[in-house]
């Protein structure tokens, strides 16, 4: 049977002679193992290269559509923006759509427009809702693959979710938080933007799961649908430090920080610890001047770059079909700020 490579090709790649690539080709005797391995590697180089000549001219049109507090927008955008030149020989360019909220009709025409216009790919942080996988079921008919970012919809044809395990995330929180309050008696909030984001979700369950296996005495306090807005925030923690007079601590799952430390600062609250998501602006200055403990953050550029990768296997321009790797959860401190 044929190799995929010419014979001579193997021999110029590989700097031997085309009687040695056919004995290795063929298993002969007579040739040392370090020209076997030699010729394999020269094969193993010309699949690198063919992959990169099928990418070389290619372009991809990606659409990023999230509902999300803009902080958090402009940290994924930037990522792309920041990723995608690397990529070369393949081309890709972004639309962005983007909003703080969103009403659902609002949400599912932008989506179905898209289908309409055409796109490579859709990356889509939304909510877990049957309209939404919906819509992402006829992107997905349309021949636009869908890939979830941080928030996944899993009853849906989306082709890949791409982010960190939201419920180990919450899990970790838990525990930082069980670690820093062994000597605290204090309630712990715990604000969401919405309950209609399954990350969140996943996120608020974990750290529950961990607060009852590390400290079950402790209470916990829910505040959802913040919208994960600083005013919001603000408001919705005024209020439950007003009925919940032991709230000593917090865990932040969408966001609006600045507006829960205002609050606890109004009210002439202490926080003993607060523990965030994400590394914008607003949580660098926070996490430099003490009010966050900690934030929980993983590498968007990676995520972009797994981003890509699927797309591009999705359009045959990368070969196999390798499912994203979950991100990694890094806990930052103002010890170890990134730059």
């Amino acid at each position: 049977m044929p190799h995929r490579y010419p014979v001579r090709e193997i021999a110029r790649q590989a700097g031997v002679s085309e009687a040695t690539v056919d004995r290795v080709l063929h298993g002969r005797p007579g040739v040392r193992e370090g020209t076997v391995l030699q010729v394999e590697q020269a094969i193993t180089d010309l699949d690198r290269q063919r992959t990169q000549l099928r990418l070389s001219g290619r372009r991809f049109l990606i659409d990023l559509v999230m509902e999300t507090p803009r902080q958090f927008s402009g940290l994924v955008r930037e990522a792309m923006e920041q990723e995608f030149p690397g990529l070369r020989p393949a081309v890709m360019r972004a639309r962005y759509h983007l909003r703080e909220t969103w009403a659902t009709d609002d949400l599912i025409a932008q989506l179905d427009a898209i289908g309409r216009q055409g796109s490579h790919a859709v990356v889509l942080k939304a909510p877990d809702t049957p309209e939404v996988a919906a819509a992402i079921g006829r992107l997905t008919a349309a021949r636009v693959p869908v890939i979830t970012l941080v928030t996944d919809v899993p009853m849906s044809t989306r082709i890949a979710y791409v982010g960190m395990d939201n419920r180990a995330a919450g899990a970790t929180a838990g525990y930082l938080m069980c670690q820093w309050l062994r000597h605290v008696h204090a309630d712990v909030l715990v604000i969401t933007s919405s309950a209609m984001f399954r990350g969140e979700e996943e996120r608020e369950m974990g750290f529950r799961s961990a607060m009852r296996a590390h400290d079950p005495g402790r209470r916990v306090i829910e505040v959802s649908d913040s919208d994960g807005l600083d005013a919001t925030c603000g408001t919705l923690t005024a209020r439950a430090l007003r009925d919940f007079p032991d709230i000593g601590a917090v865990y932040s799952i969408g966001g609006g920080n600045r507006g829960i430390v205002a609050a606890f600062a109004a009210a002439d609250r202490t926080c003993e610890a607060f523990i965030g998501h994400d590394l914008g602006d607003a949580n660098r200055a926070l996490l430099r001047s003490g009010h966050l403990t900690a934030v929980l953050h993983h590498d968007l550029r990676a995520d972009m770059r797994q981003v890509a990768q699927s797309v591009m296997r999705f359009h045959g321009a990368l070969p196999g079909d390798q499912p994203p790797r979950v991100s990694g959860i890094q806990v930052i401190t103002p010890h170890n700020l990134p730059d």
